[in-house]
Parts: C-alpha cells; structure tokens; sequence
C-alpha cells in the first residue's frame, strides 16, 4: 500500500515521502496515529497545497533550536553524590537530573527525550551530555559530579 508520511519517522522517511508499506502497517499503525495517509490523488492534491506552510513552519523550529543550541553551549551543570570509600556513587546521574537541573537554569523548553547520554552517569568526574534539539541540531553539555561532604 502506498502512503505520504505526515511526520517524519525514524526508519522509515520524512515528511512528505510517498512510500511503499505492508498494508496492516499503515492501516493499523501509520494512518490512524495521523502518520500518513493512502497515497490517493486527492491527497497527493492536498499535501501539495500544505507542504508549503509545513516547511516554513519547520525552518522556524529549526532557527529556534540554533538559537536555543547556541545558549546551551558550554553550559556546565554540577551534581553533587554520595560516594563509598573507593569512590564509585551511589545511585547514577540520570537524564532525568539533567532535565531538572537545565530547567533550574532557565532551560524550560528542554525535554528528558532529547537529553541523550549512552547510560546513566555512574562515576565521579566531567562528563559531556549531546542534547539533540531538531533533527540535525545539538548542543553538548558538561555535567560535572562530585563528592557529596558528609556534614
């Protein structure tokens, strides 16, 4: 069955590709979570008549995403862990502290699904943090964990 992605999809295309896909997939999964549509000339029609606005309004979250990629930079966060006697944390820095922290300075717009780091942060040290914004946009962070005091 052919359809035109209304979305882009990882693994499978970008907005306004017309693709070639079993037919339960798009039945039950692309057309009614509003992913594509049956590649009809009716809708091949339409697409072509919203394609115009839908790449404008990408090119202006793609401007902002620079612009928030650009602030991000060089933004150090601090985490302070517990520790045994040799060092190693207890517990880990996850993404969902970094979501936290960016948002305390200011970042509110970030999300924990566009913090990308391979697995959770489990050691003392200066670590860097990818924060994938817009399709090709990212910005690196530092996550800096230290040594908790113990009062």
């Amino acid at each position: 069955m052919e359809v035109i992605l209304k979305k882009d999809i990882t693994n499978l295309g970008k907005y306004g590709d017309t693709l070639k896909v079993a037919p339960g997939y798009a039945r039950n999964y692309l057309i009614p979570g509003g992913m594509a549509v049956a590649a009809t000339p009716g809708n091949l029609k339409q697409f072509n008549a919203e394609k115009e606005a839908y790449l404008k309004k990408e090119a202006e979250k793609k401007a902002a995403a620079e612009k928030s990629a650009s602030e991000l930079e060089g933004v150090v966060l601090s985490f302070q862990r517990k520790t045994s006697e040799e060092e190693k944390l207890f517990g880990s820095v996850t993404s969902a502290d970094i979501e936290k922290a960016l948002h305390e300075k200011g970042f509110k717009s970030i999300e924990k699904k566009q913090i990308h780091i391979i697995e959770p942060i489990k050691q003392l040290g200066t670590h860097d943090v990818e924060i994938k914004l817009h399709g090709g946009v990212s910005a690196k962070i530092t996550a800096e964990v230290n040594k908790q005091e113990v009062v």
